[in-house]
């Protein structure tokens, strides 16, 4: 069936590189994760063979065991981050476009009921705001999606008439401005404005129900 969208955003749809900046801090964090981990590693062989001037102790090759578990975790995360250096968020006059590692995908402005903005204050003191870019549907949507699943939340809706799930597009940094500015621009006559929640309300993905609905499944 030939979808009545686009393939692709408009020539001069805002274009935000949400992967970039998130690779830079990924990347960093993952080889601090790794590098610990070589440390931890390397002085517990050293304290195993008595290479420190000391008794061997045996019982250092549990060191070994966990410098390993943070190498592993920081090759884990540096390969996730660099997979999705190349992701992107476009705004356009059909609607919000999202490419990431898993595909690309469009929730369209006529799919939607209403969009605002959320923020709330950091749930640490000094910590600073979030923000989210709620897309509100007009109808059911495909919780599971592998592009944008993740973005789904289950919640109370804003209306009685609207469904439960609905799209939050966390907004941070430098990414923020330019994302807000757009969506108000192209989605000006359903914006619902700007309201504050309560602290973290970013939330979580349901990773483990959307894990146990799509196992085995082909998409």
């Amino acid at each position: 069936m030939t979808s009545r969208y686009p393939h692709g955003p408009a020539p001069d749809a805002t274009l935000i590189r949400t992967g970039r900046n998130q690779a830079k801090g990924g990347l960093s964090a993952g080889i601090g994760c790794a590098g610990i981990g070589l440390v931890v590693i390397l002085a517990s062989l050293a304290a195993a063979f008595g290479l420190t001037g000391k008794a061997p102790e045996p019982g250092a090759f549990v060191g070994v065991f966990l410098g390993l578990m943070a190498g592993f975790f920081g090759v884990a995360t540096m390969k996730g981050f660099w997979a999705a250096r190349h992701s992107f968020i476009c705004v356009d006059h059909v609607g919000l476009w999202i490419a990431n590692p898993k595909g690309n995908k469009v929730i369209p402005w006529d799919s939607l009921a209403g969009v605002g903005l959320y923020w709330s204050k950091g749930e640490k003191r000094g910590a600073p705001k979030q923000y989210s870019i709620e897309l509100c549907p007009n109808g059911p949507i495909d919780r599971d999606d592998p592009v944008v699943w993740n973005l789904v939340r289950d919640e109370a809706p804003i209306h009685p008439s609207l469904p439960r799930l609905r799209y939050r597009l966390p907004a941070k940094g430098a990414d923020r401005e330019p994302l807000v500015t757009a969506v108000k621009h192209y989605a000006a006559h359903m914006w619902l404005g700007e309201s504050e929640r309560e602290p973290g309300h970013i939330g979580y993905p349901d990773i483990k129900g959307y894990r146990a609905r799509t196992r085995g499944r082909t998409r």
